[in-house]
C-alpha cells in the first residue's frame, strides 16, 4: 500500500501533545501538579493557607499546562523541517519505505519498538522518544486505514 501525504499543522500540534502526554514522567508531573492544587484548594477553603500562595501555586500550575500544551509541541513544530516536507509512504509486508525529494529510507519492522494510534496519526516509534507520524487522513479511505492498522499489529508488537 503507498500513500502521499504533506502534515497539517493543527494536527501535528495534537499529535505531539497526545505523544507528551503519552511519557510517563509528564504524566507524573501533571498528575502530581494537580494534587498540590487541590490540596492547596482545600486548604485555602480551610483558611490554612493564605491567598498569595495560593495563587501563586496556581500560577506555576498554569504556566506548566500551557508549556506542555502549548509551547513544547510548537517548539518542537517549528524546529523540525520534517512537518514541511512532502512524503511518499509505502507500507509492505517487508517493511516501510519512506521517500521525499531529497532521499529515500527504509525500515525493517524490526526498526520500530511500538506504536499508538491516536485521532489523527498513526505514531510508529523507534525508541520511546524518537517516533514518526502517519497521517490517517493520507489514506483513500476507512478499509486503507483498517488495512494499514492490521498491518502494524501484525508486524510491531505494542
Amino acid at each position: 500500500m503507498t500513500i502521499q501525504f504533506g502534515y497539517n499543522k493543527k494536527q501535528v500540534l495534537d499529535g505531539l501533545r497526545g505523544h507528551f502526554f503519552g511519557q510517563p514522567e509528564i504524566r507524573f508531573i501533571v498528575i502530581i501538579i494537580n494534587v498540590f492544587a487541590i490540596l492547596s484548594a482545600i486548604l485555602l477553603a480551610l483558611k490554612k493557607i493564605q491567598v498569595l500562595p495560593f495563587l501563586l501555586f496556581s500560577l506555576l500550575w498554569f504556566f506548566l499546562w500551557l508549556s506542555i500544551r502549548r509551547f513544547l509541541p510548537l517548539s518542537i513544530y517549528r524546529r523540525n523541517s520534517t512537518f514541511q516536507d512532502h512524503f511518499t509512504l509505502s507500507l509492505g509486508d517487508e517493511g516501510i519505505l519512506l521517500e521525499t525529494k531529497k532521499g529515500r529510507q527504509q525500515w525493517n519492522w524490526e526498526t520500530f519498538s511500538a506504536f499508538k494510534e491516536t485521532a489523527y496519526f498513526f505514531h510508529l516509534y523507534f525508541t520511546s522518544r524518537s517516533f514518526f507520524l502517519i497521517p490517517k487522513d493520507s489514506f483513500k479511505d476507512i478499509t486503507e486505514i483498517q488495512s494499514a492498522r492490521q498491518l502494524l499489529k501484525s508486524h510491531i508488537k505494542r
